[in-house]
């Protein structure tokens, strides 16, 4: 099994309450719906140090590393990332892990 791990910054006027919550439901709502997708956990900076560094942390679960290719090309996806969150973010970073 895979787990992608993505982080996101968002831009100055995305980082409150509010736009924290609804992102994280349209993240939610949107990649659990994509097909390779064996789950979503969104969350919020626990703490300070955390909340200067990062805004919202995506957990994703794939049964194999072609499961996550196909997901970064599926078209969902794109229109996910192209059209909602990258005109949001300041600064993102991924990373995958085998378990």
């Amino acid at each position: 099994m895979i787990k992608r791990i993505v982080l996101f910054k968002l831009k100055d006027e995305y980082r409150n309450d509010a736009a924290r919550a609804e992102f994280s439901e349209r993240t939610r709502r949107d990649l659990s719906a994509l097909e390779t997708v064996r789950s979503v956990t969104v969350g919020t900076p626990a703490d300070e140090a955390t909340e200067s560094t990062w805004d919202i942390c995506i957990v994703l679960h794939f049964d194999n590393m072609d499961d996550v290719q196909k997901y970064i090309v599926a078209p969902a996806h794109r229109a996910y990332v192209d059209t909602y969150a990258t005109p949001r973010l300041q600064a993102r970073k991924a990373s995958n892990f085998q378990i």
